[in-house]
């Protein structure tokens, strides 16, 4: 059966756009400014704390990978309040290309990788949505290879060490995702998967986007009453089923039109609509301009 969050991951188009080694130590913080990017942060040795918003701050410890898909406001400090004055302080470049925060001589209490991610993909901010707020991965033996070679990786002087390190942390962001599949504590599609009925629905749904699905159905298939299913459904994934299968067949529908893999008659019965005008008319009030438009403007070259 298909892995919906293969899928999503996949079109998603994740890859690794900056990233800093940054150690520091006393009153030092630093606010993430720029928005519309996934942040990270890999802790390499020590302690420090995360602060999203006006939540309580979340202690880090070495180990700690933490990637926020949605950029929200965040405070990245020592474990002690910083001073207003030390937030945001320009960090001193080490010769080893290091950035250190704080004061700048003597041991440092924490080391870390923090930089930007990117999805490539025009659809991300749809499916984002279906991703927890924050995910934080610790304690996870599948990880501990990863990051003890992004530890190496980082503290060496490689040739190609910023290309290594892409794609480690392209890899640890995947595998970050996967591993909270079982225990999201926010709504969207990884809590929807840890949900052995309504996870029931969304590979279905996933495996065969161009069945003419209905409510009834996907409960069926869900061995769960109609109403029973569409509220579950509705509570764990944050939207209501037929909302879902949309977003995905539009999702889908808009990666083959970038790709130009096949006429929009084609497209349109590979996502679950009988007609190319049926199908234009969804698209149109969905995206907000026709396949054929989108299609000719979309930026993604001619697949071979």
């Amino acid at each position: 059966m298909i892995d919906p969050l293969a899928e999503v991951v996949t079109l998603l188009q994740p890859s690794l756009r900056r990233s800093k080694l940054v150690s520091a130590a006393g009153s030092w913080g630093v606010r993430q400014a720029e928005q519309g990017n996934p942040v990270y942060c890999l802790i390499l040795e020590g302690s420090c704390r995360l602060t999203l918003g006006d939540e309580e701050p979340m202690a880090l410890q070495a180990g700690d990978f933490v990637l926020i898909p949605a950029w929200r406001d965040m405070l990245l400090s020592g474990n002690e309040p910083p001073r207003p004055e030390d937030i945001d302080r320009h960090p001193v470049e080490l010769a080893n290309g290091e950035h250190r925060q704080g004061t700048p001589e003597g041991p440092h209490e924490v080391r870390f990788l923090a930089g930007l991610c990117e999805f490539g993909s025009p659809d991300a901010a749809l499916l984002v949505s279906l991703l927890p707020r924050v995910v934080l991965v610790r304690d996870e033996p599948r990880l501990s290879t990863l990051v003890q070679l992004a530890s190496d990786e980082a503290r060496a002087q490689r040739p190609a060490r910023e290309v290594v390190l892409a794609n480690l942390l392209e890899v640890l962001l995947i595998e970050a995702l996967r591993s909270t599949a079982d225990a999201s504590p926010t709504q969207g599609l990884l809590r929807g998967l840890a949900d052995a009925r309504v996870g029931t629905a969304i590979r279905h749904m996933h495996e065969s986007p161009a069945r003419p699905w209905t409510v009834a159905e996907l409960a069926r298939e869900s061995a769960m009453s109609r109403s029973a299913f569409f509220e579950r459904f509705s509570r764990e994934v944050g939207v209501a089923p037929m909302e879902y299968l949309l977003s995905w067949r539009m999702a889908l529908a808009k990666d083959l039109l970038r790709r130009r893999d096949g006429s929009v008659a084609e497209v349109a019965e590979r996502v679950g609509y009988g007609s190319a005008s049926t199908f234009s008319v969804a698209f149109s009030r969905h995206v907000g301009v026709s396949p054929a438009v989108y299609g000719k403007s979309a930026s993604a070259p001619v697949a071979a």
